[in-house]
Formats: C-alpha cells, structure tokens, sequence
C-alpha cells in the first residue's frame, strides 16, 4: 500500500521494525507484501488445507478447513482495513498465518496436545504459528523459518501467556513477547484480524452446522443477531422458506449478517478512532483496543458464540468425533515419546538427543504439524486400530 493513502496510525513498510535477519528490500514489494508471499508459499500454509475448523476432514469436501477459513479471515480483514485507511497487506499476511501452527483435528487436538505437554510448558496454537514462521520452516539457506517483519510476527502471536512471553523477551528484548508483560495493545492491524477471525469462524460456523444437520433454522430463531436477518430476507423473498430453496436463505441471512458486523466495525472503530487520535502507531499500542463492535453488536455476537458452543461444539455427534480425535492425539504422542525414530529425520534427530524437555518440545512440533488425514494413517500405522472411517 502506498505511503500517501495510510492514515499516521497504521503500520507503514517503510517504517518496519524489520525482521530478526536482516535483507536486502526488495524492489517491486514491501516488506508486509513480501512476508504475505511467503507464507502463501510456506509449507505449513499449504497444510492448512487438510486441517479441520469443527468438521473433520474426513466427514465431507464442503466444511471449511484452516485454509479456507483464513482465506475469509482475510478478506473480511481487507475489507475493513480499506475503509480505516490502514495497511491492507499487514492484514492479509497477518490473517493467512495466524492458524499456522494449529494441531490436526482443530481444537480438540489443540487440547489433547496441551494435556500431553502439561509438565513441559503447556501447548499454545498461537505460540506454535509463531514457531512456524520463526523456526519450523525450513525454506532458507540463512536461517530458519521465514523472518517475517516484526509487526507480522505481532500479529501472529494474539495470544502468549506470561510465562512463554517471559521467555520469548529473554530471546528477544523488546520482541514480539513484550506487550503481553507490559500489558500493550498490538498495532490496529492485528487488533482487526483477531475480530475478523471472530466474525468469520461464527458466521461458516452458521452455515456448516445447518449444512451438517446439526443445528437447524428453526434453532438459530433464538439467535437475535442472525434471526433479524433471516427474517428480512423471508419477508422479502417468502419462497425461500420452501425446502429447495432454504440454503438461499440461509446464505442471504448470513451475508447480510456479515455486511452488518463489517459496517459495525467500521463506525465504532472510527468512533474510537476519532476519540483518542493517535498520532502513531506507538500511541495505539498504549490505548485500550481500538478495532471493536458496538456494544450492542458485541452482545450479539457473544449471544451467538454462546449459542453455537451449545448447539454445535458440544453436539453429541461433535463430541463423539472430539473424543477419538483427542485419543489419536494421545497415543501419536505417547507413541513418538517411546520410539522416536517413528518420526521424520529431522524430529527424530531433535527427540533422540534428550530425553525431556525437548524431546517433548520435538514430538510436539511433529504432531502440531500433522493433517487430519496424516494423524489418522499415521495412528493406525503404529497403534493397528482405526478410529475414523
């Protein structure tokens, strides 16, 4: 994005905090275009397509995966970051690698992989995409993972608790574990994607639990925020309530949700904007977040989350899937911990030169790695059973 189009608040490309190895620039991107690149052509990117959001893999072609869903992530981001005059490209690289480093089997494998590395450190999904894009990517002669422009890597790690981000400042002072001990905001561009990722995962979440069966039209009428819309769009178009003709419905209620929460941001975002004036970006990382809902739309969207946790997370057909998925997970752990040499040369190398912490640490990254599919063979292949058909 050029200069003269940014508002002073943004995260201009010429004003980088650079990167950890530093480069030459290159002549016809910027840097953020340029870490956007390569994450589109990283490994772990292209493995997103294989890893589940709530649906496995296995359980049809049409549910969202990590890669579709941050493909929407990132438009929507984009979307926004047009209308508040921030950098476009930060919030597309951004949005494409902030669920780089999560496990196979979304959240369910995500919280088996925590219990099983309780006693070294725990399992974050947010601190592992940024030892995706830091360390696990091995793309270049020079150094390891990508060497992203700190103000990606920010935005990466949404998430770090204060004792991982204490280790990280001990690597890095003043590095990308900073604000989490010094409790500061990250730049606008991050604060959009983490409510970007919010309205996507909610709105396919929608359309995946009807399409599923497992949560219906009839149901989501308890939903205030999306039944306004399903009801002006069947005032509008009454054949839509035909059988045939409900996915229309379906579709047009939840587009028009989406229009709702993006104008919504908008206007409260400039709201706030307006109210604090931030001259920099410094300035922004010292106020409370600025990218928000409305109050109302925040209630909303709350009222919706707490209504698909319910209906569609803890469904007992989700749950059934949850619970083989963790036990896939478990035993590739137990399994690799045993017999590393069962993994790939490169993990195996790492866990069979000790026998703790970073044993652990490598097995962990081994599995963090997995696809759905990848997780499922490899469980059978060294275990003999099959948990999912």
């Amino acid at each position: 994005m050029h200069k003269s189009v940014l508002a002073p608040y943004a995260c201009d490309p010429a004003r980088t905090r650079g990167r950890r190895f530093p480069e030459i620039p290159a002549p016809t991107r910027t840097d953020y275009q340029r870490d956007r690149d390569r994450i589109v052509h990283s490994t772990a990117f292209r493995r997103l397509v294989y890893k589940t959001q709530v649906f496995l893999n296995h359980e049809g072609d049409l549910f969202r995966t990590r890669l579709t869903h941050s493909l929407e992530v990132a438009q929507l981001g984009r979307s926004i970051a047009r209308s508040l005059s921030i950098n476009e490209d930060l919030v597309e690289a951004i949005s494409l690698a902030h669920d780089l480093g999560h496990t196979p089997f979304g959240h369910a494998g995500q919280d088996a992989l925590h219990g099983c590395m309780a006693a070294y450190g725990g399992f974050e999904h947010n601190l592992q995409s940024l030892r995706v894009v830091d360390q696990l990517e091995e793309r270049y002669p020079q150094y390891d993972g990508l060497n992203l422009t700190f103000e990606t890597r920010e935005g990466v790690l949404k998430h770090c608790s204060r004792v991982h981000a204490q280790a990280l400042e001990a690597l890095e002072p003043d590095g990308v574990g900073a604000r989490f001990i010094l409790r500061q905001q990250p730049s606008l561009e991050a604060q959009l994607c983490n409510l970007a990722d919010e309205i996507a995962y909610n709105a396919h979440d929608i359309d995946d639990g009807v399409r599923s069966g497992l949560i219906t039209l009839a149901q989501l009428r308890e939903v205030p925020l999306f039944d306004r819309y399903r009801a002006a769009v069947q005032a509008e178009y009454p054949e839509l309530a035909q059988t045939p003709r409900k996915r229309r419905l379906l579709f047009e209620a939840i587009r028009r949700m989406l229009s709702a929460q993006v104008y919504d941001v908008i206007d409260a975002t400039v709201t706030a904007l307006v109210h604090h004036a931030p001259p920099d970006v410094d300035t922004v990382r010292q106020l409370p977040p600025l990218v928000r809902f409305s109050e109302a739309m925040r209630a909303g969207s709350l009222d919706l989350k707490r209504f698909l946790f319910e209906n569609l997370y803890r469904h007992p057909r989700v749950m059934e899937t949850t619970a083989r998925a963790q036990e896939v997970v478990r035993d590739l752990f137990a399994a690799y911990s045993a017999s590393p040499a069962e993994m790939k040369e490169a993990f195996a190398q790492q866990a069979l030169a000790d026998n703790g912490p970073l044993r652990a640490r490598a097995v962990a990254d081994f599995i963090a790695g997995m696809t759905d599919r990848f997780a499922t063979s490899e469980h059978q292949r060294l275990t003999g059973r099959r948990l999912f058909d």
